[in-house]
């Protein structure tokens, strides 16, 4: 039983500790499954990842209180319920909380942030966290004298340099394991890498650099269609072998061209930048929507979808706008991209027209609520957020589910695009990253693509073309990247940034 009064010092460590107790399962789960923990450097690591949770958690805490026992304890409160969270989704997922997550997290919208509400959620949070805040404010503190609060502080910080001094000789494995271990560890995990997202985003979100001005070399008119998929792996995809029949439409369809294709990250705000930029780059570049709008092309971009980079163009419509004049069963869902998709391409005045559709199809954990009733094919299908509690086929048939009802919208671009008689068309599919769906007991996408498995990172690269315009070479295996000059050279637009290399047609 806690005593009702503690000096500062007490409370500090009782609360490392607590935190160690109850948000490190999973951190020594994966120690222990990745070191000879039987070794002397094993237990040598082991013991000192332990002594350095302890005491750097000790010395954040003990820090925090004694500037303000009253703010300290609301930061721990807080600490508590946020690490409750985390854990379940590192339980429930197989995440890892690193930067990238953390800007998952961040371009999240509220529609989709409510997909992963389940009781279960509510249960840690109350648990792990709730309740332990509540014995942390019943608890007094007692001021210690500043001279104690220097001598501890110092004497932690000696004890970090001696652990680390310990260790020099297996930095190795510390360091090649640094983003998990990194991304487990309670409250380090999110509150650095999210202090790391923004110093990151607030360089990316300075004024774009512009590219060199670009010339339209034609008059003839022509239109690209750009869908953006989300979440779509290939291996899902019957056009690249898969069993079921996710494509039933496509496979028939003429013109259609499909390769092997990799993303350049596993989350949704970089996969849509590489698929916009003309290289592979972390500079805020100005992307391909923007390139174009600005050199005179009509430019229309919808979207069921978030996380894209800084848009600059008139023709932005997103699920409210489009909802205003879309009717039937697909407005609810992607369906309603395709909303007057037609009259929007002939109202246009220009002879160049970049058509982008971002969609939401195959975003998790709510699969089985991604598409219409009649495009469910395979069941019975997974409807729980807690995506472990599902059956393998449960989890790969809502799933399928929604490559099943790509394929139907898809189809549907390409079927319009038919009836634009005076143009030479094209649709490119490409998807931003890929999904995982219990292998290696891991879910969904955003590790980081250093350690991805390949089911996060391998995409579906699908195009169409039309009658008597553009062939396409024999590509093997094509990036993102490829989008932006295959976008310029079927719209017959010359720029001094242009690669032949990665563009896709003859």
């Amino acid at each position: 039983m806690l005593k009702s009064n503690l000096s500062t010092a007490q409370f500090a460590f009782i609360m490392s500790f607590v935190n160690f107790l109850i948000f490190h399962y999973p951190f020594f789960s994966f120690v222990l499954n990745n070191l000879d923990y039987a070794s002397f450097n094993g237990i040598i690591i082991i013991l000192s990842l332990v002594l350095l949770m302890l005491v750097l958690n000790f010395l954040v805490f003990y820090f925090l209180l004694f500037l303000s026992r009253y703010t300290g304890k609301l930061l721990l409160l807080l600490f508590f319920i946020i690490n409750a969270a985390a854990v379940y989704f590192i339980n429930t997922y197989s995440i890892i909380i690193d930067e990238s997550m953390v800007g998952n997290i961040m371009n999240t919208n509220p529609v989709e942030s409510s997909s992963f509400f389940s009781i279960k959620l509510v249960l840690y949070i109350i648990v792990m966290g709730i309740i332990p805040g509540i014995l942390i404010f019943k608890i007094k503190i007692i001021n210690e004298p500043f001279k104690k609060f220097i001598t501890l502080c110092t004497s932690a910080l000696i004890l970090v340099l001696i652990l680390v001094f310990v260790n020099s000789g297996n930095w190795l494995w510390i360091d090649k394991n640094s983003k998990k271990l990194g991304g487990l560890a309670m409250p380090w995990s999110y509150s650095v890498n999210t202090s790391l997202f923004y110093i990151h985003q607030y360089k990316k979100n300075q004024k774009e650099i512009l590219l060199p001005d670009a010339v339209i070399k034609d008059n003839k008119k022509s239109i690209v269609v750009l869908v953006i998929g989300e979440s779509a792996r290939s291996e899902n995809f019957s056009l690249y072998g898969y069993k079921k029949k996710t494509n039933p439409l496509l496979s028939k369809t003429e013109n259609l061209y499909h390769f092997k294709a990799v993303s350049s990250a596993t989350y949704t705000t970089a996969g849509v930048k590489a698929i916009l930029d003309y290289k592979k780059t972390d500079e805020l570049y100005e992307i391909l929507p923007n390139y174009l709008f600005r050199n005179n092309i009509e430019v229309i971009w919808r979207t069921t979808n978030w996380g894209e980079p800084p848009l600059h163009i008139k023709n932005y419509q997103n699920r409210e706008f489009l909802s205003r004049s879309c009717e039937g069963a697909d407005c609810s869902y992607d369906g309603i991209l395709l909303t007057r998709f037609k009259d929007q391409v002939l109202a246009s005045k220009k002879d160049k027209i970049l058509f982008v559709l971002h969609t939401s199809t195959s975003h998790g954990p709510t699969y089985s609520k991604k598409y219409p009733a009649q495009f469910q094919n395979f069941s019975p299908v997974c409807s729980s957020v807690e995506l472990g509690n599902c059956s393998k086929t449960e989890l790969l048939n809502a799933y399928d589910n929604t490559i099943v009802y790509t394929d139907y919208i898809l189809k549907t671009v390409i079927d319009n695009l038919k009836e634009l008689k005076d143009y030479n068309s094209t649709m490119i599919f490409v998807s931003d990253h890929g999904e995982s769906l219990g292998e290696k007991n891991l879910y969904m996408h955003g590790l980081p693509i250093s350690i991805a498995p390949k089911e996060q990172y391998e995409i579906p690269f699908i195009v169409w073309v039309s009658e008597n315009s553009k062939k396409i070479k024999p590509n093997k295996t094509l990036s993102q990247n490829h989008v932006f000059h295959s976008v310029l050279n079927f719209l017959n637009i010359e720029s001094p940034i242009y690669n032949e290399k990665l563009n896709i047609f003859e």
